[in-house]
């Protein structure tokens, strides 16, 4: 993926690919492997000098040695339990691990980072609601053709169209906030889930456990219980769709015919290596690509729960690889996101030559209305329909065909009802509507 400067930042990943590497998911591990020792030696489990010898021994433990354990017991986490039992030795070395199976940490460790990356795009998700907030407000009242089915619509104007995404992206941030209890979880119930190594006083070693690392306690720590990250990695699926609809929205806004609007580019950005004069919407084309390769994560992770029994390895390593992706790759995304919302230029004089292009038929709704009244809403659709279809084929202006048209001016003036402004109904109310409402939600999803 691109990594490009301009002017107004750069693009990066947030640091999130950094979160995910090899020696951090360990350096965590270890550090579920304390919490769960003082947890125990706070209840009385193991002894008391062992939860404080156990957790500050996390960060003497040397994982280029883990590394090899690892490599020769082709475990996950067996070489660094080794390699954590040595550093703390004899005679509180015992206690490393009590009670606790693989996933138990491994599991609990990896949510730890999927919150910390969470905490990171919120941020980020707050900062894109900002700019577009600005973009919406500055762009309320510039006025454009709507578009359905590729055809003129009704006028509208661009803050609107800025609204949508607006509307989109605080509903995703709401929703990732929601879902926050359900994925966020401890799970340390043994072996599967039943608690039996720790005995009754199981949820209470998991919920001290979950409070050390700041999450919540799982309700039922199953270890099949992988649902919460599959609907996780779909919510990161539906945010890149709206990303990559937004991308998409603006990458054709800057194709010549259109020319309405044009990402960000700085003075050494190179469009092509044969045709200087390009100027591609690259970070655009990114925000496709990217949100592509995100929403193709959501078959994979439902795969995972299709797992066996009351724990399949298999399951679980989909799953979380499907999760760590999503993360990565959705923080490539955002910050690419908001680079071209910050930057975006307008066109406001070629959305009103578009707008013209269609020589007033898309002032064809608010005819039938005017003429309906009189004449009834269906026989005046037809009316219309007719004279527009004329215009169409004899390349007269709408006001000229509907001029020469008696059953028309029976009862119209149309030159008159053409003459006032085009009609963008509510489309500046809600642009400005809408970026209120996500300035507020960009102050919840950093709370």
């Amino acid at each position: 993926m691109r990594e490009a400067r301009f002017t107004d930042g750069r693009v990066t990943d947030l640091g999130i690919a950094d979160l995910f590497t090899r020696r951090h998911r360990w350096r965590v591990w270890l550090a579920v492997e304390g919490a769960l020792a003082q947890a125990e030696a706070d209840l009385g489990m193991i002894p008391a000098a062992a939860g404080p010898a156990i957790a500050s021994a996390r960060d003497r433990v040397d994982l280029d040695r883990v590394a090899e354990r690892v490599a020769r017991s082709s475990h996950p986490l067996a070489g660094l339990i080794s390699e954590l039992t040595e550093t703390v030795g004899p005679p509180l070395d015992a206690w490393v691990h009590w009670g606790a199976t693989t996933q138990n940490i491994t599991q609990t460790g990896d949510t730890v980072l999927v919150h910390r990356a969470h905490r990171i795009l919120l941020g980020e998700l707050a900062a894109i609601l900002g700019s577009a907030a600005d973009l919406a407000e500055r762009t309320a009242e510039v006025v454009l053709p709507g578009r359905t089915h590729g055809q003129h619509a009704v006028p509208t104007t661009y803050g609107f169209i800025v609204a949508t995404w607006l509307d989109e992206l605080v509903r995703h941030g709401e929703r990732l906030r929601a879902i926050e209890p359900r994925v966020f979880v401890a799970t340390v119930g043994g072996a599967i889930g039943t608690f039996a190594s720790f005995g009754e006083r199981g949820p209470e070693v998991q919920a001290a456990v979950a409070e050390r690392l700041g999450l919540r306690s799982s309700p039922l720590p199953a270890r099949t219980a992988l649902d919460p990250l599959v609907e996780y990695v779909s919510l990161l699926a539906m945010l890149a769709a709206t990303v990559g609809r937004i991308g998409r929205a603006i990458a054709v806004g800057m194709q010549p015919e259109f020319g309405e609007v044009a990402e960000p580019q700085g003075d050494e950005v190179v469009g092509s290596s044969t045709m200087p004069h390009k100027r591609n919407p690259q970070l655009c084309a990114d925000l496709i690509a990217i949100s592509a390769r995100i929403r193709a994560l959501v078959p994979l992770a439902l795969d995972g729960l299709q797992g066996d029994h009351e724990a399949d390895a298999s399951a679980e390593a989909v799953v979380t690889d499907a999760v760590i992706q999503a993360c990565t790759l959705i923080a490539a995304a955002l910050p690419r996101l908001r680079v071209v919302v910050a930057g975006l230029t307008v066109d406001a004089d070629r959305m009103r030559a578009n707008l013209d292009l269609s020589a007033g038929l898309t002032r064809s709704e608010a005819v039938m209305l005017c003429l309906g009244r009189l004449i009834g809403r269906q026989p005046a659709h037809e009316i219309v329909r007719e004279v527009a279809r004329t215009a169409s084929e004899t390349g007269a202006s709408f006001a000229d065909a509907l001029a020469a048209d008696p059953r028309v001016t029976a009862h119209l003036n149309p030159a008159e009802l053409l003459a006032a402004a085009p009609d963008t109904g509510l489309s500046a109310q809600i642009a400005r509507e809408q970026a209120a409402r996500a300035r507020e939600c960009a102050v919840a999803l950093t709370a």
